[in-house]
């Protein structure tokens, strides 16, 4: 791969707004997948720069997809749940990542093999509907985070709850347990989301360097510490994304989890 430096006035600026996008992006699909958030880096560092230091690609965009957050949940619940069914993340996420790699290599496979043509023998109409239910699950998992109701009982992440309540059910317990705070971030984020895909909007230089998502990352920031310290109006910490540290986790080392391959009967 040839280096080009005849394009770094452009480079530099695109690079650290994806930067800034993705960071959080990758938080998020982290948290909603019930995987480490250290993950989350982890993935978007393999596939923002290593991904792209090795593709023959000019364009390409590589790192954590949402449409796979409700497999992956699920996948990581149940490699980790024993026949008692007691769930432990210290085992499903190991072996979870063991059938990522496999996966993995099952792929490079493929693609050797030419083999990438097999994608046109799945209709679109299948992977649009798997995608839109993806879509409708996330959605309806991420109202009672939007109404501030964060207590969120074992099971959360499948449709029925080990408190009898379900997906549907959860959200009128989350009518019931409304933050003032939380909805007014929900708004504004949705509101400048929208506004920032509108046909005038993108016209704007400023607005087509500077991307929504960094705007409402900002704007969460800025609210949840200057605006949200009020007493009665604030976020409890519960509602909060805690980011793990090294000087937490013990050091750089303690974060990483390492495939490990099991037999299960």
């Amino acid at each position: 791969m040839s280096l080009n430096l005849s394009h770094l006035k452009t480079d530099l600026p695109a690079g650290l707004v994806v930067f800034l996008v993705a960071v959080p992006l990758c938080l998020g699909i982290a948290l909603a997948s019930g995987a480490p958030l250290f993950s989350g880096i982890i993935a978007g560092i393999v596939g923002g720069i290593v991904v792209s230091l090795i593709s023959k690609s000019n364009i390409g965009v590589s790192g954590p997809a949402a449409g796979l957050a409700v497999i992956v949940a699920d996948g990581i619940r149940t490699l980790g749940t024993s026949p008692e069914g007691i769930f432990n993340m210290e085992v499903g996420f190991p072996i979870f990542l063991s059938v990522v790699v496999i996966a993995g290599v099952i792929q490079i496979g493929f693609a050797f093999l030419k083999a990438g043509i097999i994608g046109y023998f799945f209709p679109n109409s299948v992977i649009n509907g798997m995608l839109s239910a993806i879509g409708i699950i996330i959605i309806l998992k991420q109202i009672p985070h939007a109404l501030g109701h964060d207590v969120i009982a074992e099971g959360f992440d499948g449709f029925w709850q080990k408190d009898g309540e379900n997906t549907f059910t959860e959200l009128f317990l989350a009518i019931g347990d409304i933050n003032p705070a939380a909805v007014v971030v929900t708004l504004l984020s949705l509101g400048i989301l929208i506004l920032w895909e509108q046909k005038f909007m993108k016209k704007i230089k400023l607005f087509q360097i500077i991307q929504g998502p960094l705007v409402v990352v900002a704007l969460g920031i800025t609210m949840s510490t200057l605006v949200f310290s009020l007493d009665g109006f604030h976020f409890s910490e519960d509602e909060m994304v805690g980011i793990p540290t090294a000087a937490e986790a013990g050091g750089v080392m303690q974060a990483f989890y390492f495939s490990r391959l099991e037999y299960a009967s």
